[in-house]
């Protein structure tokens, strides 16, 4: 699994979404990790294995955490 600081993620969000496509990659904040982002394909594997049915959207969140 690869990992990346926040500070990296944000700065390199395009390579962050490249990386994830391919492996799952740990996102660490002050050297400690604290969230993992997988591709959509992965998630949905592992949502339909713990029976949760498949990927459904119902909120965009917005730049400033906000849902719509």
């Amino acid at each position: 699994m690869k990992t990346m600081s926040a500070r990296e993620a944000k700065n390199g969000f395009g390579l962050l979404i490249d990386t994830a496509r391919a492996e799952p990659v740990l996102i660490e904040k002050h050297g400690r990790g604290v969230v993992v982002v997988i591709s959509l394909e992965q998630f949905e594997k592992l949502s339909l294995r713990a029976g949760g049915g498949g990927f459904a959207p119902s909120n965009s969140i917005d730049a400033k955490g906000g849902t719509h």
